[in-house]
């Protein structure tokens, strides 16, 4: 099916794609992504490998969480999962690019 240069070509292609891909995961773990709940009284900043960097909440909400603790969760909450699917989506927008194109499922092989 493939000559000797046929497949070793393909497997050096291989290689190189991985070593690209390696690259990009490293560059993602140090991406960071932003998002906010509650009009901007709640902001997360979040790495695209999912590690939570800063959240900040405005002092307004502070004074009115005294009253409702449950609204701040849930906004703290609401603003965490918003960056987090941020994050997923800069992550594969930037991995789909090393396997488009590919059969379905060959994409597996290089991760």
């Amino acid at each position: 099916m493939f000559g000797k240069a046929g497949l070793g070509g393909l497997m050096q292609q291989a290689q190189k794609m991985q070593e690209n891909m390696k690259k990009a995961q490293a560059q993602l773990a140090q991406t960071e992504v932003s998002a906010e709940a509650g009009n901007g009284l709640v902001k997360v900043v979040m790495t695209c490998n999912h590690v939570v960097k800063s959240i900040d909440i405005s002092p307004d909400l502070i004074a009115e969480a005294a009253e409702d603790k449950e609204m701040l969760e849930d906004l703290v909450l609401a603003a965490v999962n918003a960056a987090g699917e941020k994050a997923e989506q800069t992550t594969s927008q930037t991995m789909g690019a090393f396997t488009k194109g590919l059969p379905a499922g060959m994409g597996d092989f290089f991760k």
